[in-house]
């Protein structure tokens, strides 16, 4: 836990703003300090262990895969129906020519993270208004909906009423509607912030509170959500949490019933004057921090692992110890990241023509040899795979 003592001080982190037409809004801490501690410990722990790993080694092909699993969590959530494939794909497109709506949305999504890294790395960033409407400009610019606009905060009609949520998940809440009060809110949360900061309450209780207070004033008509993750995932990279701070979004996506049903449950236990409001969306979100971070050490290793290995193969082809089609065989099964049956390995091209103009018994020597060095082996049921599956690192990450 931090020197600062929650416990003693969460009155003078409590704001009371009063609006036009909302009513009373409450900016609070709400965690129960003591209980907080061991998961906070838990977390903090983990992220030591995780930049204490070689991840420098492999950080362009973690900082890619990362991004695409999180652009993937935050667009799912929303309702977005690309795969993760085909978001890894839509990425690689040229974004001024991407016109497909579903495309556009994961596009903005990562136009967002670059502006949110730039920020958390430019010295003395602090969150401001200006940032929270770019990001949301970035991400709704070149998406229809009847009444957004692109960085613009929302201001309802009396005709036209907001609500947010379900009764699946906690019920539906009715945010401020009136654009006036939602300007003020706005300003309150980020200056409300300010002080958390610069108490130097931990960015691990800082970051999801805001997003929990964010998604209460709801400020715009679109997009809510994924600027809430993003202003989130800003904070938490400032203070240092590089990459566990967007991959975040696959906990919450995995975990969507709670996520969702927690906004709800700290709402109305605060409108009960209940003790600690705010502790099980906070402890949610840490020990989802945790995770994402202990699933980022297990991909370093692997990939680390997987490095080693490649570079085990091309010194052993180097020294002539395989022989190239060997080293064939073993760089096309890993490039799959699958085991293939020796029958759909014989039927693929590649493989044929290594094998054109020799004979079975060359073929089964080269396949015996492989395994007999442990560069691939095969299963009980035939299926030729990577010798570097077999360490403990592959196990859960073999595709099926």
């Amino acid at each position: 836990m931090p020197d600062i003592d929650l416990a003693s001080d969460l009155e003078r982190f409590t704001r009371r703003i009063d609006t036009d037409r909302f009513g009373p809004f409450v900016f609070e801490i709400g965690v129960e300090a003591a209980q907080i501690k061991l998961t906070l410990q838990r977390a903090e722990d983990a992220h030591d262990r995780f930049i204490a790993s070689p991840f420098s080694q492999v950080a362009n092909q973690l900082e890619r895969e990362v991004v695409v699993s999180s652009v993937f969590g935050t667009n799912t959530i929303e309702g977005g129906k690309l795969s993760e494939d085909e978001i890894a794909d839509t990425l690689m497109l040229d974004p001024d020519l991407v016109k497909e709506i579903e495309q556009r949305r994961a596009v903005n999504i990562k136009i967002a993270y670059d502006l949110s890294q730039q920020a958390a790395r430019t010295a003395g960033w602090s969150l401001n208004r200006e940032f929270i409407l770019e990001v949301h400009r970035l991400i709704t610019q070149e998406i229809p909906h009847t009444n957004n606009q692109p960085g613009k905060l929302r201001n309802n009609l009396k005709h036209h009423v907001t609500y947010v949520g379900d009764e699946a998940h906690g019920g539906r809440y009715k945010p401020p509607q009136y654009g006036k009060d939602i300007d003020r809110l706005l300003d309150a949360l980020i200056d409300w912030h300010a002080v958390l900061e610069a108490a130097a309450v931990p960015a691990l209780i800082r970051a999801p509170l805001v997003h929990l207070y964010y998604e209460q004033i709801h400020p715009f008509w679109d997009g809510n959500g994924r600027v809430g993750r993003v202003i989130e995932a800003t904070l938490l990279q400032a203070a240092g949490y590089r990459y566990a701070s967007f991959a975040l979004a696959r906990y919450y996506l995995a975990n969507i019933d709670s996520y969702f049903t927690l906004f709800n449950t700290c709402r109305k236990a605060a409108e009960k004057k209940q003790s600690w409001p705010n502790h099980a969306f906070v402890e949610f979100h840490v020990e989802g921090m945790r995770q994402t971070i202990n699933t980022l050490q297990d991909r370093v290793n692997q990939i680390t692992a997987l490095l080693l290995f490649e570079s085990k193969l091309r010194r052993m082809l180097e020294e002539k110890r395989i022989n190239v089609r060997q080293y064939t065989i073993v760089s096309q099964l890993l490039g799959r990241g699958r085991s293939m049956t020796l029958e759909e390995i014989r039927q693929i091209p590649w493989y044929t023509s290594l094998y054109l103009k020799l004979s079975d018994k060359t073929r089964q020597r080269d396949l015996h040899h492989l395994c007999e060095m442990k560069l691939v082996f095969l299963d009980g049921n035939n299926n030729l795979w990577p010798g570097i599956i077999k360490t403990q690192y592959f196990k859960p990450f073999i595709k099926k």
